[in-house]
């Protein structure tokens, strides 16, 4: 059973308490970073392969390829499924920049597609429009990269249905989803190439960046093994194709490996969080709801202010010491560095959400009294 932090009615709650975790694990991460700096294996060290083995296991997939972060997890995948020039990705526009970042990074083109309401994913249902959308602008439809936005797995039935019909390649980007399920299946199995991100903030974060890729096929894998090592192939100075330097340092490895053994517990304590939270919180604002045969890593805690005044909401609870956060406060295609790739003609749900939405603290250290006082104050402030 997790042990919760307490709290004072006046002290400043945290967005996300990495103290309280830290406290909780402090005698094994210091022996772990001990261990890195005695054998001075700082890049590539056993502890990077161990954790590679560790996650695999724990995700249910046959391979696992550690990474310097989330968005080159991305990009190696891409690159893998050989996806560049006047190739088409589609993407969703409420989703955080390193989506439609790394296939333009690519010479790919992002085509922004809008989300479901009751999920915050991908809308499957306008990917048919985003392909003609595609092929008039001269791109070949070869990718779609599907975000399991704030913990909760995407529709990758009918993603990978659409996908097949057209011979397009399915990333799952699960940068905030690792540790959910789909009918049982673990996040990491539900695409052919599964990216995570280890940002401090995720549900699996490190102290630093990192990242990983999971897969099932060992050809993918191997790609993915060369690629993210400069390309490199059987010998150090031999090079089989044009790849990047993206690795897992040791020392997060190492700190990974440690958080990795209580992750579990830590998830099923976000999902109590967030039940809590809907029971207090349903009758007073929109809240999420997890979609039959799934689970939810829980990422954020995302409620909607439909009709009402989030500036001032989120001064109210400023006030009394409560944080929040906006994710994300103005969808991709709307963003001046995307306004150029192409999109399909609407894209409503996703530029009426960005005015709805509010994060509210989420982590499994979040005691009952705090969140009670949470909750009051957003009844109170909403009223």
């Amino acid at each position: 059973m997790t042990a919760l932090s307490t709290q004072s009615n006046s002290e400043p709650i945290p967005f996300i308490d990495l103290k309280a975790q830290r406290d909780r694990l402090r005698d094994k991460l210091d022996a772990a970073i001990a261990k890195v700096l005695n054998h001075g294996k700082f890049v590539l060290g056993p502890e990077v392969a161990e954790f590679e083995s560790k996650a695999a296991e724990f995700a249910g997939a046959r391979h696992a390829i550690a990474c310097a972060n989330g968005t080159d997890a991305l990009s190696l995948a891409l690159m893998a499924s050989g996806i560049g020039q006047k190739d088409a990705v589609f993407v969703p526009t409420f989703t955080f920049a390193a989506t439609a970042e790394a296939p333009a990074l690519l010479g790919a083109s992002p085509v922004f597609v809008d989300i479901a309401e009751d999920d915050f994913n991908l809308d499957v249902a306008q990917i048919a429009e985003a392909i003609e959308t595609a092929k008039k602008n001269g791109l070949r439809p070869a990718a779609i990269i599907a975000v399991d936005l704030f913990g909760q797995p995407a529709d990758y039935e009918a993603i990978h249905a659409i996908a097949a019909e057209h011979g397009m390649a399915v990333i799952a980007d699960a940068a905030q989803s690792f540790g959910a399920t789909l009918h049982g299946k673990r996040v990491g199995t539900l695409a052919p190439i599964t990216t995570t991100s280890f940002f401090p903030a995720k549900p699996l974060g490190c102290y630093g960046d990192g990242g990983m890729l999971f897969t099932d096929d060992d050809a993918t894998a191997a790609i993915l093994r060369a690629i993210h090592v400069h390309g490199v192939g059987t010998a150090q100075y031999d090079y089989t194709r044009i790849g990047m330097n993206s690795r897992l340092d040791t020392l997060q490895a190492a700190i990974l490996l440690t958080k990795l053994a209580i992750f579990q517990d830590e998830i099923e304590t976000r999902d109590r969080v967030a039940q809590r939270y809907c029971e207090a919180l349903s009758e007073d604002v929109i809240t999420p709801m997890v979609q039959n045969g799934r689970t939810s890593a829980w990422a954020q805690y995302t409620i909607r202010l439909k009709g009402l005044n989030r500036e001032s909401v989120t001064s109210d609870l400023r006030a009394q010491g409560i944080p929040t956060a906006i994710y994300y406060p103005k969808p991709l295609h709307l963003q001046a560095a995307y306004a150029a790739f192409p999109r399909v003609r609407n894209l409503p749900v996703s530029e009426r959400l960005a005015k709805e939405v509010l994060s509210l603290p989420m982590h499994p250290y979040l005691k009952e009294g705090t969140q009670d006082r949470i909750t009051a104050a957003i009844r109170e402030a909403v009223a």
